[in-house]
């Protein structure tokens, strides 16, 4: 018998409620939602088969499941890149494994970042929110050895059912994202501070 992640457990006793008192939804249906998150990192042009193994390998790590490579669909002699070469790996968390690393990369991963100050505020207009990771190893789950070439930087996209910014930044906020305050609201506490 397997239990609900924690973090979904929290969203439907707590967020749903809060989203539905304060935004005036009719049925629980129109409450935003998590729909998926995918994993992207990318392979540098002239990489060898060893990196691109242990970038494979560390994403798996992540995520809890193998990621598919990524080809290039045509030649870009700008880029170095020829038909058919290896650009990447993705990978999409749906169910079980997105809320649990929804839950780690926000109580977990995020704080790890040395003078972290909350991640820009900024969604895509649908409601879905991208973040650059540069370094990997503020996952708990890849200890950094000596005997890695380099830190592993992937995009992590959290696409939700929200129907503009504002409501999926709040659902986000809710479920624990530490989103930077915003200039006029830094500039506001400090001269509530002051007084």
């Amino acid at each position: 018998m397997s239990t609900k992640p924690y973090l979904k457990k929290a969203y439907l006793e707590k967020v749903v409620p809060e989203l539905i008192k304060a935004r005036g939804y009719k049925n629980v249906h129109q409450v935003p939602n998590l729909t998926k998150i995918v994993l992207n990192s990318a392979f540098k042009a002239d990489a060898d088969k060893a990196h691109m193994a242990e970038v494979v390998k560390e994403i798996t790590k992540l995520s809890g499941q193998k990621p598919i490579i990524t080809y290039a669909s045509k030649s870009v002699a700008s880029f170095k890149v020829r038909e058919g070469m290896p650009l990447g790996c993705v990978v999409t968390l749906r169910g079980a494994r997105m809320w649990e690393f929804m839950l780690r990369l926000t109580a977990v991963a995020l704080p790890m970042i040395r003078d972290f100050r909350g991640v820009g505020n900024r969604l895509d207009g649908r409601g879905n929110f991208s973040l650059g990771i540069v370094d990997h190893t503020i996952f708990p789950e890849t200890q950094a050895d000596g005997s890695q070439r380099a830190n592993i930087g992937m995009d992590v996209v959290i696409v939700t059912t929200a129907t503009n910014d504002d409501e999926g930044r709040e659902l986000l906020r809710m479920l624990g994202m530490p989103f930077r305050r915003s200039s006029a609201a830094t500039e506001a506490a400090a001269a509530t501070a002051k007084a």
